[in-house]
C-alpha cells in the first residue's frame, strides 16, 4: 500500500506520528493502523472523496473521515486506490472555504 501512495503521488511526504505511519501532502492525505485481524488505511477528507469503485469499507457513518480495512488474503483495486489518493492530494489543495 505504501508503495501505491507513492506512486499515485510522487510529492507525498511519509512520516511516523501518533503511533503508525502518516502520507501528507498539503495536508494529511491518510493514516495507517495495525491490528491484530488488519491493517486500516483512514482518509481524513474521505467523506469529501468519490469513491466510485467502493474502496472504502469501513467508517463509512461519519462527515469527515473514510476508511479502508485490508484483512490477509484481500485483494485491493490498485489503480482505484491510487485515484482516492489522488483525489485527497487535489481536496488538500482545494480552496479553503
Amino acid at each position: 500500500m505504501r508503495q501505491l501512495i507513492h506512486e499515485a503521488d510522487p510529492g507525498v511526504v511519509e512520516e511516523w506520528k501518533w503511533g503508525g505511519p502518516v502520507w501528507s501532502h498539503g495536508g494529511i492525505l491518510c493514516t495507517g493502523e495495525a491490528y491484530k485481524d488488519k491493517v486500516k488505511l483512514t482518509f481524513a477528507k474521505g467523506a469529501a472523496l468519490d469513491d466510485p469503485q467502493h474502496v472504502f469499507n469501513a467508517s463509512l457513518d461519519g462527515n469527515a473521515r473514510r476508511a479502508l480495512d485490508i484483512r490477509e488474503g484481500d485483494r485491493v483495486d490498485a489503480a482505484a486506490f491510487k485515484a482516492l489518493v489522488q483525489a485527497a492530494v487535489r481536496a488538500n489543495a482545494a480552496p479553503k472555504r
